[in-house]
């Protein structure tokens, strides 16, 4: 008999503690999700762009002879800086000195006979006053010293140009700069008429960086400076070089092109860098960064704090001042380090879960834990 009543005990306490604990339970609040929230304010951030492009010389020259002949000398070194001026080939004189000694001969005659010609006609103006002569004897004289008088500027200018054409002999650098290689060698045959370049002067300081900005980015850059805290940027720019690092030297955007590339849909922007080292040679592929606007009131949020919902909108969870959670659809412009640049969705004071956020539901009551500081301010 007390072996039975033993038994119903052990079976009817877990019950009562059961029904204790149910009760407990009831009589508590639910437990709240603790969460890390950032706070967002306005700040002033610069708006990069990064551009592809390629150098280009500020000048370039192609040296082609204005005279035939064969080169005589060649008088630079290949690859060297070549100043404006400066003799670079020399070809055989000797046919073009004795064209310029004869036409320096035939004007000496020329300016002899126009003496002899001018004192006879002055003689006759003075006979066929005293009817000493005929007039008809005087005109013709006269005739004589007028044709002496354009057989000397004929002469002239034959001069004058065989003094070119002896001076073309020396070809000379029309620019400053680093020449390049000779395509041809002493003995070489050459003509005025030739299309193959002796070789090719290319100035390198300062050198061109010409980027290439898509329409679409540039209609969308308008648009963004339209708004209201929104500032043009900056017209300096810094460059990255083809194995990742940057230019020692800044530059400074020159101009854009007026017309879009048809084939490419994209516009020209030109900027001007300093190459005193040389590093920069004409076709090197570089990437120009360009600050192209000053938001003065960005709203930036840690990247952790975006999220994408099953249509692929970006979203953020937000805490509102009853510390409920509520989700939001949000506008993303860009990355700007760990933090995305929201342009619209988000507003200054707006509490962001950035920590946490598997653990809040919406219309959840959170526990809130601020970690703005934690995080860091933009820079």
């Amino acid at each position: 008999m007390i072996i039975k009543l033993l038994q119903s005990l052990l079976l009817t306490l877990p019950l009562f503690w059961l029904g204790c604990s149910n009760n407990e339970m009831k009589g508590r609040p639910p437990m709240q999700a603790e969460v890390g929230v950032y706070t967002l304010s306005a700040q002033s951030v610069t708006l990069t762009r990064e551009l592809a492009g390629r150098t280009k010389a500020t000048l370039s020259s192609e040296i082609r002879p204005q005279v035939g002949g064969i080169i005589q000398a060649r008088l630079f070194e290949e690859g060297s800086l070549v100043k404006k001026g400066a003799v670079l080939y020399q070809i055989e004189p000797s046919s073009y000195q004795a064209a310029y000694d004869e036409a320096k001969a035939a004007l000496k005659n020329a300016e002899a006979t126009l003496e002899s010609t001018r004192l006879k006609s002055e003689r006759y103006a003075d006979l066929v006053k005293m009817d000493g002569v005929s007039k008809q004897d005087a005109e013709d004289v006269k005739a004589s010293y007028l044709q002496a008088v354009a057989s000397v500027e004929e002469k002239t200018a034959a001069l004058q140009s065989a003094r070119i054409n002896l001076d073309y002999t020396k070809i000379k650098a029309p620019i400053s700069g680093r020449i390049g290689t000779s395509s041809v060698s002493v003995g070489a045959l050459v003509s005025a008429s030739q299309t193959n370049a002796l070789a090719t002067i290319r100035t390198l300081d300062p050198i061109y960086v010409d980027l290439t900005q898509s329409s679409t980015q540039l209609l969308k850059l308008r648009a963004l400076l339209a708004q209201q805290g929104v500032k043009q940027g900056s017209t300096t720019m810094s460059l990255k070089l083809e194995d990742g690092s940057r230019y020692s030297h800044n530059g400074e955007l020159q101009f854009q092109e007026i017309a879009v590339d048809e084939s490419t849909g994209s516009v020209t922007l030109r900027a001007t860098f300093p190459n005193p080292e040389g590093l920069l040679l004409p076709g090197m592929y570089v990437r120009g960064v360009l600050d192209e606007a000053i938001n003065q009131t960005a709203i930036l949020v840690p990247q952790q704090g975006i999220q994408r919902d099953p249509k692929g909108n970006a979203t953020a969870q937000i805490v509102t001042s009853e510390n409920k959670v509520e989700t939001r659809i949000v506008l993303t412009d860009r990355a700007m380090g760990d933090k995305w640049l929201v342009s619209s969705g988000l507003n200054a004071g707006d509490r962001v879960i950035v920590e946490g956020t598997n653990k809040a539901r919406i219309g959840d009551s959170v526990k809130v834990v601020d970690v703005t500081e934690t995080l860091g301010k933009a820079k």
